[in-house]
């Protein structure tokens, strides 16, 4: 049984967080997220090179990247945009899919989170631990008192399931009124017939669990053929117990 777990050990891909510092190193993050978001989830990418992820906010952004250090491989990736360089970039991304206007006198004390994803062979606890310990870093460093970020729900079934999982958190996750943000393009959820019981997608869970509210009504996003959330999270209102976990996995793996 020792030897099981010692092997098993061995096994274990050694995963480090680091932020990019180099073109090189955005571009590992922006290949990883072509792989995932268009071969793996059929999006329609408006890129200016194929195989590369690459839109109008990424020069402006933060790019967080976990690394498998056997291979070298990024296998996991966030980007951040603070609120002051978003006022370079044009707006937060979620301006092109939410009117924001009773947020924006909040722009400055937030960042934004976004293009989340990890490689399928490493989608594991551990992964996921290192990206968040990374924006935890970026908030302390920054005094970041709100986090925002869209949270995705797949269309494939055109939408009930979306519809379903809005009409659940709508009962008791929603912000209050000068928080309520409004889609552009609306998922028309009064059509869409859900079971009330539908799961809540595990990203979502997440975010809710350490205090975050959703902001409004689903935006269909049509080129990744998602129905998107806005969520909002007041960096006072993290429960302390995965405040402790995040910060701590920071420390440990040297980046704050």
């Amino acid at each position: 049984m020792l030897q099981q777990a010692r092997t098993q050990e061995r096994q274990r891909p050694r995963l480090t967080v680091e932020f990019a510092s180099r073109p090189d190193q955005v571009a590992e993050a922006q290949a990883l997220r072509w792989r995932v978001f268009a071969e793996e989830f059929g999006a329609r990418l408006s890129s200016p090179q194929p195989g590369y992820d690459i839109d109008k906010y990424d020069p402006f952004c933060e790019h967080l990247l976990v690394r498998d250090q056997g291979s070298g491989e990024v296998v996991g990736t966030y980007r951040i945009l603070s609120g002051v360089r978003s006022l370079e970039a044009g707006g937060f991304y979620s301006e092109t899919e939410f009117d924001l206007t009773r947020l924006l006198h909040l722009r400055e004390q937030t960042m934004e989170m976004g293009r989340a994803c990890v490689h399928p062979d490493y989608r594991s606890g551990a992964t996921i631990t290192l990206l968040w310990a990374g924006l935890a870093d970026f908030m302390i460093r920054h005094r970041v008192q709100y986090l925002l970020g869209c949270a995705s729900i797949p269309m494939h079934d055109g939408g009930q399931h979306a519809a379903a999982v809005f009409r659940r958190l709508e009962r008791d996750r929603m912000a209050a009124a000068d928080w309520r943000v409004f889609p552009h393009c609306r998922l028309p959820i009064e059509r869409l017939v859900g079971e009330d019981s539908a799961d809540i997608p595990a990203l979502i869970r997440a975010y809710l669990r350490i205090g975050a509210v959703v902001c409004g009504e689903p935006a269909w996003d049509a080129d990744f053929n998602t129905a998107d959330l806005l969520l909002m999270l007041p960096t006072s209102k993290i429960d302390h117990r995965y405040a402790r976990h995040f910060l701590g996995s920071a420390e440990v793996n040297g980046i704050l």
